[in-house]
């Protein structure tokens, strides 16, 4: 048997949550799930409830001093964001 054409199967992977369209609804999950990892266990700890709704994250912070400081370097967390899940999922960040 000869194999012609032979492609990985990421890529068949890709095309087909694609086609589904899967793929951005996978993406919000991963950049949701991953929020802990990127800020780290300390501010994850005064977090909650992160979403996503219309290219931005929403997340509900329990100290105002906090959120203070997390809308200061709110740019620099959303490429963060980004690039951990390597893709553009988020435009914004919204602590409320």
């Amino acid at each position: 048997m000869k194999r012609s054409q032979a492609t990985e199967i990421t890529t068949l992977l890709g095309e087909f949550l694609r086609a589904e369209g899967l793929e951005t609804p996978l993406n919000q999950h991963r950049l949701v799930e991953s929020w802990p990892k990127v800020v780290g266990p300390t501010i994850a700890r005064y977090t909650e409830q992160p979403f996503i709704k219309n290219q931005t994250l929403y997340v509900k912070v329990k100290a105002a001093p906090l959120r203070n400081d997390l809308m200061m370097g709110r740019t620099n967390l959303v490429s963060q964001l980004n690039q951990h899940v390597g893709a553009q999922v988020i435009t914004d960040i919204i602590f409320y």
